[in-house]
């Protein structure tokens, strides 16, 4: 900024400056009615200062500017007799009026700009990460794949099948879902990744549950669903939903019951997914879609997931215009939603829905997804 920038007139205080030397012609001509433009000069130079927050150089000066210009016609006034010497009093207290506004309007600013600081920074560290896990991911994919290819020969080479060679390839497969979940971790955040198209709720739901209905031995079973067709990117929703179904067999001993189902509420249409697992404690309800986290609960479990799964839920909802909760008893199970807005959706109704159909649980080896 220039030394003289503080100085630069807006169209504002041009227009605040002719009122103020107008309101002071008319103080000094009429000293009988000195007090209406009195009020005038000091209530606008107040509501000015709201619009523009000048400097405090610049503040300074045009407050020292009419404190004089206004105390000096009332004293001048005072000694001719023409006005009470009490007027006077008027100008410390109009001066008071305005430092308070201008201690109201800094400390506003000065929060605004701690505001748009925070979120610049959070942004921007937003950025970091997803260029980190991008990055990790990538640089990862090759160093296992390296390790596998060495695995799978000298299991050939070996006469005998090694117990701890079944170990090395189980952890190779854990540590490449984990990085295939980074990337898409790191790709479920970007709008310009997304690629809605109409998808007809119902038949899009049967077809995840019968897929899932062969994944692990549970008592599967498909609810009431609302017949509706969301926009929405196709791909990206059954990555969703998988995830959640997921978390759901890890979760849930053998042919406990999961459902899955849609309803409407009011301008959302509610995915639903609901089991009879271990569920999840209160503390820990706050924080499952966050990226890593994971409950006290979970890290007893088999799964041993890296905690990506509901925060590549979470991610893929907000891109959407849409949200994710989930609600839980310890001991009892939990529900969780996936809201999308209906001006997602190019036709609904609420009242139409198929009937639940349950599904015995397949002779099929305790499993996960």
């Amino acid at each position: 900024m220039r030394v003289t920038g503080w100085l630069s007139p807006s169209a504002l205080d041009v227009a605040w400056g002719a009122l103020s030397v107008a309101c002071l012609g008319v103080m000094i001509a009429s000293p009988a009615w000195e007090t209406i433009p009195f009020h005038v000069i000091w209530i606008s130079i107040t509501l000015l200062y709201g619009f523009r927050v000048w400097s405090i150089a610049k503040t300074s000066v045009i407050l020292a500017a009419v404190v004089i210009a206004t105390g000096a016609s009332i004293m001048a006034d005072a000694f001719d007799g023409s006005q009470l010497w009490g007027e006077l009093f008027e100008v410390p207290l109009m001066s008071a009026m305005f430092l308070a506004m201008v201690w109201h309007a800094r400390r506003r600013q000065q929060a605004l700009r701690i505001v748009e600081a925070l979120a610049d920074d959070r942004a921007s560290l937003l950025e970091q990460e997803e260029r980190l896990l991008h990055n990790v991911s990538h640089e990862l994919r090759t160093p296992v794949t390296i390790a596998r290819g060495h695995l799978e020969l000298l299991a050939r080479r070996l006469e005998e099948e090694q117990p701890e060679l079944g170990v090395a390839f189980d952890e190779l497969a854990r540590i490449e879902q984990i990085v295939d979940r980074l990337l898409l971790l790191a790709r479920a955040e970007r709008s310009d990744l997304i690629v809605p198209s109409d998808v007809a709720l119902l038949p899009f739901l049967e077809e995840v549950f019968m897929r899932w209905a062969g994944v692990a031995p549970r008592a599967w079973r498909l609810g009431a669903v609302v017949d509706v067709t969301l926009r929405v990117d196709e791909t990206w929703l059954r990555a969703a939903l998988d995830a959640i179904l997921e978390n759901a067999v890890h979760h849930t001993p053998d042919y406990s019951r999961i459902e899955l189902s849609a309803h409407g509420e009011e301008d959302v249409v509610v995915i639903s997914v609901e089991d009879e697992g271990v569920g999840i404690a209160d503390d820990d309800l706050s924080m499952i879609f966050e990226r890593f986290a994971r409950s006290d609960e979970s890290r007893s479990q088999r799964a041993r997931g890296a905690g990506l799964g509901l925060s590549i839920v979470s991610a893929i909802t907000r891109v959407h215009g849409g949200s994710c909760t989930a609600r839980s008893r310890e001991g009892r199970g939990s529900v969780f939603e996936l809201r999308f807005p209906l001006s997602q959706a190019s036709h609904a109704d609420i009242e139409s829905a198929t009937d639940p159909v349950p599904l015995a649980p397949p002779e099929l080896s305790s499993g996960s997804a």
